[in-house]
Formats: C-alpha cells, structure tokens, sequence
C-alpha cells in the first residue's frame, strides 16, 4: 500500500512540472522558425548519404516555405540537417506583396538566410527590375550584391554597372565600376553612382560624365534628378553648354525648371565664341535669359592675343538687348519720351528699359543674341597693358563695342590722364579706338614730377592709334590749355596759358608732341623760370595716380 501511494506522489509531481514548463515557455513567431518546409511537389522521394545526411527530392510545381517566405520552382532538393535547398527551374522568391525574385537556379542556405541565383536572375520591387546573371541575396537584411554584370530598368530609364548593390530598405542601387545611366532626357557615365528606384535619384560618388540635351557636365561629386533635370555638384564640377560656353565651380546648384544655376567658390564662366571670362565666388545664371550675375570680388577678362582686358567691380552683370541708344539719340516716338532738363528717358513699360547715366539700354521680348551687354557695379576697375581705368559703374556693349563709365571716371594711357562726368571709351579689335569725354572733361599729360600739359573743356574726344594715344580734340566755351613748350633740344623754353573754342593736341610716343588752336584763341607764354605759381595747373586739375591700377593681379585681391 505504501508504494502505490509513492508512485501516485511521484506522479503527480511529473504532471505538475510539465504544467509548469508548458505554462513558462514562450510563444515563437512562424517567421522566426528556419526549418524549410514542404508544401507541395507532384513527386518526393528520400535519399540518405551518410547517417546524419537525408535528402528530400521534389519534382513538379514545387512549392516550400521557410517563415513566411515562400520558394517555387520546377524541382528542389532539400536537406533538412544543414537546413539548405536548392531549386531548379523558374524558381520564384515571394517575400510578400513588395519584392518578387526569380532565376533558373538558386541555392539558399537557411541558417544564414542567404540566397544564391543563377542564370537569368530578375528582382522586382514594382516601380524598378533587376536583371543579372548571377546574384547573392540576403533575405534578413535585404541586400543583395552582383559582381559579373546588371542592369536596373525603372520606365524608360536603364542602369548597367559591372558590380552593383541592391538595398530593399530604402530601394536604393549602389553601381559600381563601368556605370551607364540612359534615360530619353539624360546618358550619363560614371565609375560609381548611387540610384533611388522610388525617387529616380543619382548620387555621384566618383568621376562622372553627364549628356543632355543642354551639354556636358564633368563631375566627382553630386546628385541629378532624372524626373526634373535639377541637381547639385560639387568637388570643381565643370559644366559645357550647348553653345560651348564654360561653366565651373567648386559647388554648382541647377533650377532645371526655371532654367537658373547657382555657381559657388571660384567660379569661372569662359565663352570662347565672344572671347571673354568671368570669375567671381558667386554667379547666377538664368538660361532662359542668357544672363548672369556675379558677386564676391568678380573679374571680367575681355581676351585677345596680345592686350587682354580686365575688368573688375562689386558686382556684374550680362545680357543681351536688342537696342542701345545714346543721350544725343532720339528712340521712337511711341515707346519712350525724352526730358531733356535731365537727360533721362523714360519707358511706358519699364520692365523692359535700364537707365545708365546718359546711355538708355531698351530690352526685346527676344534678344538678339549678337548683341551681349556687361554692366559693372561700384568700385569698377580696368586694365589692359595700353590703358587703365576706374569708375562707379559701367556698361559695355557688343553692339559697338563700347565702354561707358559713369560717375567720377578716370582712364590712363602712358603718361596722360583723362576725368569727365561721363566717358565714353570706343574700342576696334579689343583695343582703345576712342574716348568720347561728357562736360567737365580734362586731360592731364605728365612730363615729369613738376610739369604736366593740361587740357579741359566740356567735351573731349581722344583718338587712338593701334591703342596707343594719337590726337585729341577739345571743344569748350572755351577749352583752356597748359602747354609746356621745348626747344630742339628737348629743353624746356616757356608755358603756354590759352583758351579757344577748339584745341587739338597730337602725340607721338604717348607724349604731347604739338598743340593747335582753333576760333577765338587767347593765351600768354610764361618764360619757364617766370611762371606763376598760381598758373601751373588748371581749375579743375588732379593727377589721381594713386587710384591707376597698376597690374592685373590688383583687379583679383
């Protein structure tokens, strides 16, 4: 009696543990079980290898599953020790309703969770596909990798690298060596670039060429969107338009939409047809208008092959406009109208009209592009090896090659000195041609540091000869003189103090050679130790030496 009371205790306290142990152990997901399970196969078969190695062979509609992840193919081999299969045949990979995997031949490892496919491999995740030859992918972390070649389709836009990376997470494409990208709009090569499938993104990480139908765009760094055109590059990206005109910088931002870019950090602008360059740390460009503007110390180079111009002040701008007019021009009766108490004209409709000093600039719905103009903002310097200048501001235009500068101008040549409220500097084949002086015009001529021939009036025109100063005429009420006369010898003999309606002067050399007067003519020779101090210079005289640049570099600082 006793021992069956034992063996009824002892098994009760069997039946209490297994409730226990049943009651703590914990609810495992379907997903997380890694046992490859059969669901379906026309035939199945066993086959044993060794003592620990069975094979299950299926043939015919196979369907398996590992989780929730489901493997069908024309026959399989499972082995259930090492927990592997291999299919064969349109075998298809269904992680759900998001990512679909297809090839002729895959080899799953189940412990790992990483695929092997072979021979016409294809990967969709509904918006791109995935083409290649052979692909390793693996199912927990979504990646997968080729290394012999493969190509992403998303519309009309193909992809082909000879190794790539495949992220389901963030449907992102890493192609890496010999990467083609062509798109109806866009044929771009690359050594790497990084590819959204959703947002049809790029990514540059190395060297790129980009061809459009705008031009070409070398880069190492940036991103293009292929939907809209927009885009930004950095690492000195250089961009050629169609027209062959250059753009480069350390950073470029592209409004492909508004037809705008954004050049930072050493930007350059080189337009070889017109023969000129822009530097600045900033410039914006407007496509549409064929403008630009720049900012942060920008440089106008106007080159030629033996007396490169520059050009430099606060801030620049180009365009093109269909007309310019002077002040002593009178523009259709109907589109402006004249106050000739202030000599400004007035536009009815002002979008399309810039006032600049005494010179009226009238714009075209449709520029004509033969037409270029350049203004110049505050602090305007220009230098070239034949002449200097500095002003307020600038204009200059294609249409007749003129420099126009406004408000305390100033223009060196040699030795000589020339100031007026406006001037007006004419240029032929990129050289000094003519300077047209407005009101409260004086040439100033030095000879040395104690004598200086002077010249003024209220207009003066200065012609040049091969850009080198040749003759000038001044016409005043009246112009006014100081000529220093010298014997054979080159000795000074006197000062000649006279006024006229119009003197002219002519050079040799860059240096004071003879001067003519003409109509109502007064004066007075001064013996040269006689002069008075007080007759030396003219009213409005002023040797501004200090503000001359001196080199190129100076327009750069």
């Amino acid at each position: 009696m006793r021992k069956v009371l034992q063996f009824f205790w002892l098994l009760a306290l069997i039946f209490k543990a297994d409730v226990c142990f049943a009651q703590i152990s914990p609810t495992v997901p379907s997903d997380t079980f890694r046992t490859i399970q059969i669901i379906r196969g026309n035939t199945w078969r066993e086959k044993t290898i060794d003592s620990v190695t069975r094979l299950e062979i299926l043939v015919g509609d196979v369907l398996v599953q590992e989780g929730t992840t489901k493997f069908a193919c024309d026959s399989a081999i499972i082995n259930q020790h090492l927990n592997t299969l291999e299919a064969f045949g349109n075998v298809h990979i269904n992680q759900g309703d998001t990512l679909f995997t297809s090839s002729q031949y895959i080899k799953y490892l189940g412990n790992e969770r990483v695929a092997y496919l072979k021979k016409n491999v294809k990967l969709t995740d509904k918006k791109a596909t995935l083409t290649t030859q052979e692909l390793e992918y693996n199912l927990t972390t979504g990646i997968g990798k080729y290394n012999n070649g493969g190509k992403v389709v998303n519309g009309k836009t193909v992809l082909t690298s000879t190794q790539g990376i495949y992220y389901e997470d963030t449907k992102d494409v890493y192609f890496i060596n010999n990467v083609d990208v062509v798109d109806p709009q866009t044929k771009i090569k690359a050594d790497s670039l990084l590819y959204n499938t959703q947002t049809q993104k790029l990514n540059f990480i190395g060297p790129t060429y980009i061809k459009n139908k705008d031009g070409d765009i070398f880069t190492n760094q940036g991103t293009y969107d292929l939907k809209n055109g927009d885009a930004f590059f950095g690492n000195r990206t250089l961009v050629k338009d169609s027209s062959g005109r250059v753009y480069q910088a350390n950073n470029i931002a592209i409004d492909n939409k508004l037809g705008q870019a954004q050049l930072e950090g050493n930007a350059i602008i080189k337009d070889s047809a017109n023969r000129f360059i822009v530097t600045g740390n900033q410039i914006f460009v407007d496509k549409k208008n064929n403008s630009f503007l720049a900012t942060k110390k920008p440089v106008l180079i106007i080159w030629q092959d033996k007396d490169t111009t520059y050009i430099s002040g606060d801030t620049l701008f180009s365009g093109f406009t269909k007309k310019v007019y002077n002040d002593d021009i009178i523009p259709e009766k109907d589109s402006v109208k004249v106050d000739s108490t202030k000599s400004v004209i007035a536009k009815k409709d002002s979008s399309n009209f810039r006032v600049i000093g005494k010179t009226t600039i009238i714009n075209s719905n449709k520029p004509d592009t033969s037409i270029r103009y350049f203004l110049a903002y505050h602090h305007v310097k220009i230098f070239n090896d034949s002449l200097q200048a500095v002003s307020d501001s600038l204009f200059y235009s294609g249409a007749d090659s003129a420099f126009r500068l406004f408000y305390d101008p100033v223009i060196w040549s040699g030795k000589s000195q020339v100031t007026g409220d406006t001037i007006f500097l004419y240029t032929k084949n990129k050289k000094a041609e003519r300077v047209y002086v407005f009101e409260n015009g004086i040439m100033i001529n030095k000879i040395n540091s104690e004598f200086y021939n002077q010249v003024s009036g209220k207009t003066i025109n200065c012609y040049f000869a091969n850009g080198i100063i040749d003759y000038m005429r001044v016409k005043g009420s009246p112009a006014e003189s100081i000529y220093y006369v010298q014997d054979k010898d080159s000795a000074f003999t006197g000062m000649n103090h006279a006024d006229g309606s119009v003197i002219d002067m002519y050079f040799v050399k860059q240096e004071l050679n003879k001067v003519k007067f003409v109509n109502d003519v007064h004066g007075k020779l001064y013996p040269i130790r006689q002069i008075p101090q007080d007759q030396k210079y003219l009213k409005k005289f002023i040797w501004l030496e200090k503000r001359r640049p001196k080199n190129k570099l100076e327009l750069f600082e």
